[in-house]
């Protein structure tokens, strides 16, 4: 693993990887900054928009696009950052860690037995993230823990389960860290390695966190991101020995998805498993949006004899994860991701209900589907789960590792 520890570390090499995969993916809920959608999704989720909002930055506000045609609809994000391209670099290596390990540092072994390593006190001292703060235009450098601080209080609700949080603060890291040693440098010319908004992940800034809450609830809050980041300390998740496309979205349907049916790479650790827990506990597990019918076939760029009457949609195919993959709306073809975002649902997952003037969708479950929900995280906290075992049942075939140890 190589790694950049200063601005002045700038070796680049080309990636391994293709630059058509999310470099991170992550998503936030509006509820306080929890994490929705497409952190880390491609570049092309977010076509044809520009931010209007970002998420995780007060309480109940939901990240909203405007399309070029002036519809505003919110975002995926509850866990979710548009694309970022890998570029690769080479630099120094690491300095191997020294210090001793914290109490209360993850250390139990996950779901198969295998044993994580645990978290060390000051693993990753000396590197530092240089953060792009949308807000003023200025740069805050911070120490890599700090960094993952605010990531997790934009993300992630406060009042989450600590597991839930520990494993969302160890797929921030594993976010940060892979960018890192990418290195890659869209924003040098700011001086930055990130920005604090979903274009990499939602960050909240030393000044804003320390205002964020209110009277008794600010000092017990601020106490429940350290405990979570200082019990998780330099951990990352790997996949043979790589930092891994750390995605995680809001909501499953009860699934979640293969990579390759949201976007086009097939990673073996962004693999469907069963998520069962988030239809009991998630606000965002069931929604319903109706369109006028003139609305629906503008937005699904429908024109002349093809937008005309009542849509005749069959459904063509399903996804391992139980999400449409395609479709058919008067004889032409959709990918269930392309009604998705063309129409902004919460999910790719969805029903319809054609009446006389318009057309009613339902979806279940919110974002895009892939990797970790942060619903089903807090879910399994609540059964008793740890943050590893966590991990190791959303991102398959991982190890949770101390980043400092990696080649």
């Amino acid at each position: 693993m190589r790694w950049f520890l200063t601005e002045a570390d700038n070796g680049l090499a080309k990636d391994v990887y293709p630059a058509s995969i999310p470099f991170a993916i992550r998503a936030t809920d509006g509820d306080q900054g929890q994490a929705i959608e497409e952190s880390g999704s491609i570049r092309e989720d977010t076509v044809d928009s520009k931010t209007v909002d970002k998420p995780g930055t007060h309480a109940g506000a939901l990240p909203v696009v405007e399309s070029e045609d002036g519809d505003k609809r919110p975002t995926d994000s509850e866990a979710g950052t548009p694309g970022i391209e890998p570029k690769g670099a080479d630099s120094d290596a690491m300095p191997p860690a020294t210090s001793q390990q914290a109490p209360g540092d993850v250390t139990a072994e996950d779901e198969s037995g295998t044993q994580a390593e645990p978290a060390v006190k000051g693993a990753l001292e000396g590197v530092t993230v240089r953060v792009y703060l949308t807000g003023t235009g200025t740069v805050e450098k911070v120490p890599i823990e700090t960094y993952v601080m605010g990531v997790l209080a934009g993300e992630m609700p406060i009042d989450f389960e600590l597991e839930a949080l520990k494993a969302q603060a160890i797929a921030a890291r594993t976010y940060i860290i892979r960018r890192l040693a990418a290195g890659d440098n869209e924003l040098a010319s700011r001086g930055a390695d990130v920005s604090d908004t979903v274009e990499h992940q939602v960050y909240v800034s030393k000044k804003e966190l320390g205002r964020r809450w209110e009277g008794e609830a600010e000092a017990e809050n601020l106490a429940k991101l350290a405990q979570a980041v200082r019990e998780t300390e330099g951990l990352v998740v790997t996949y043979e020995g790589e930092p891994i496309q750390a995605a995680f979205f809001s909501t499953s349907n009860g699934y979640t998805e293969n990579s390759e049916e949201y976007w086009t790479m097939s990673l073996p650790y962004l693999r469907s498993v069963d998520s069962p827990w988030d239809k009991s506990i998630s606000p965002r597990y069931e929604q319903e949006e109706t369109f006028e019918l003139s609305r629906f076939y503008k937005l699904m760029g429908m024109k002349g004899k093809k937008a005309k009457g009542k849509p005749s949609i069959k459904l063509v195919d399903k996804t391992e994860g139980n999400r449409i993959k395609s479709i058919s709306v008067n004889g032409t073809a959709f990918t269930g991701r392309e009604v998705r975002e063309r129409l902004g649902l919460a999910s790719s997952q969805f029903s319809w209900k054609i009446g006389k003037e318009g057309i009613t969708f339902t979806t279940y479950g919110f974002g895009h589907g892939v990797g970790m929900s942060q619903w089903g995280a807090n879910g399994m906290a609540k059964e008793g789960r740890t943050a590893v075992d966590i991990l190791l049942h959303y991102y398959s075939g991982t190890k949770v590792e101390q980043a400092s140890n990696l080649p």
